[in-house]
């Protein structure tokens, strides 16, 4: 197997990478998450490695949580104990086994979304 997965947020309220966001990746298999990996984004808004490279890859269904309230206070775009957008949960399916997949987030205080990147 060759597949991988990696990831990256951008903050298009602001016209820029996201830095500082913890995401953890969990495998998921019916009402069962586990967590296998966790990583911030750098100032690219990147993780430094796959996170979850090809030496762990499987396919599977899994969900990618970006933890964003942080982020979003730090920068000012919002405040208070509730927020909007605080944890993102993203959740997808790997079904090829040597495919690269990436998942990136597009982030605003009011909005997101995502697709499926090369």
């Amino acid at each position: 197997m060759t597949g991988y997965l990696t990831t990256h947020v951008l903050d298009t309220a602001r016209g820029c990478p996201a830095e500082g966001i913890r995401i953890a990746l969990y495998r998921v298999s019916g009402n069962s998450h586990r967590k296998i990996a966790e990583t911030v984004t750098n100032s690219d808004g990147r993780t430094d490695a796959p996170i979850l490279p090809e030496s762990a890859f499987k396919t599977g269904t899994y969900e990618l949580v970006f933890f964003c309230g942080d982020y979003l206070r730090a920068t000012g775009q919002a405040e208070g104990e509730v927020l909007f957008l605080d944890e993102v949960p993203i959740r997808f399916g790997m079904s090829d086994a040597d495919a690269h997949y990436h998942v990136p987030l597009l982030l605003s205080p009011f909005g997101m979304s995502t697709y499926r990147g090369s």
